[in-house]
């Protein structure tokens, strides 16, 4: 797979990209800088966002309900965050100037990872047992729709609210039998804690019925409306960070290790391979580039957040996604 994304995409930095006043677009993270942040680091350092006449500082966050608001109050023009979460927020704050405009996580990393020896292999395994959900995570929002595509009796679950930085030391210590979180994330950070790999069963909620999508590039609309070529320039710069990042998975992480020299390097290649793997280089996206989105499944999305959560109004697709700021100029292309 990563060839074929290779294949079509090394000739991109030969276009030019357009002349563009230099613009301040500060990004906000959904998350730490892990390796599936690379991209960003990647765009920074080989002088993509520059290119594009942006200066772009990454910061970090601390879950998908903490980078919405950053953008949608202006804080910050540009971030990254879960695409179910940013349904729901604008449901709860229609005059919101925030919308997703660039799908990256096209399979989202949801997961329930659990401890096979106390008993937590399958989804109906939870039942009678404690899960750890951290209240911001991604992964914990769309839990109930998990629960109910899984018929569990959310009753008979223990939900215990845990930090993120007590999340894995938790399931380590046998103080939960399951955790949410990405499963790149809470996969790795368990094992690296001394639990053995074949001890962690790892359930992807899109294996077990969630047709959700995963991380999108989120802007302020305001901005947007005031910098359009900024922002389209943004996606670019990004989509050739990520073919960057594919060619040379370790480079990119030592994007973040020059920002932080403590990180993890072989650790942090292998949660971003995970991720290119499962989460960003689809069968879809091979077909179809980068970025969009396919507007059944969307539909199917707002469906699935229905069913356990009432919507204040009736759910507008074109509120939430428009992909009216995507570059057409190829780069967005797999193949």
């Amino acid at each position: 797979m990563l060839d074929r994304f290779l294949a079509g995409t090394l000739a991109l930095g030969a276009l030019a990209a357009p002349a563009i006043a230099e613009t301040n677009m500060p990004f906000a993270l959904d998350w730490r800088f892990e390796g599936p942040s690379a991209p960003y680091f990647v765009a920074i350092d080989n002088g993509h966002f520059a290119a594009e006449g942006l200066r772009v500082e990454v910061s970090a966050g601390q879950g998908s309900l903490d980078a919405i608001p950053k953008v949608a109050t202006g804080a910050y023009p540009v971030g990254f965050a879960d695409m179910a979460s940013l349904i729901k927020f604008l449901d709860q704050n229609p005059d919101a100037p925030v919308t997703a405009v660039m799908m990256l996580y096209d399979k989202p990393a949801f997961a329930v990872v659990g401890r096979i020896s106390q008993g937590v292999s399958e989804p109906k395994d939870l039942e009678g047992r404690v899960l750890g959900a951290p209240p911001p995570d991604g992964a914990w929002a769309q839990f109930p729709v998990f629960a109910a595509e899984n018929d569990l009796d959310m009753d008979a679950i223990t939900i215990e609210p845990v930090g993120f930085p007590t999340r894995e030391p938790m399931l380590a210590e046998g103080q939960v039998d399951a955790v949410t979180g990405f499963s790149f994330t809470s996969f790795l950070n368990t094992s690296r804690l001394g639990v053995p790999e074949d001890d962690l069963s790892v359930m992807l909620m899109a294996d077990y019925g969630l047709a959700l999508y995963g991380n999108a590039i989120i802007v302020n609309t305001d901005f947007a409306a005031d910098n359009p070529e900024a922002v389209t320039g943004f996606l670019r710069a990004v989509a050739h960070g990520l073919r960057d990042t594919v060619a040379d998975p370790e480079a990119g992480v030592q994007a973040i290790a020059a920002r932080n020299p403590a990180l993890d390097v072989e650790l942090e290649v292998r949660r971003l391979e995970i991720a290119l793997r499962d989460n960003i280089l689809t069968d879809w996206v091979m077909e179809n580039g980068v970025g969009g989105v396919d507007p059944d499944r969307f539909a199917l999305m707002i469906e699935q957040i229905a069913m356990t959560y009432e919507f204040n109004a009736d759910p507008d697709p074109a509120a939430y996604f428009t992909g009216a700021f995507l570059p057409d100029d190829g780069s967005r292309m797999m193949q």
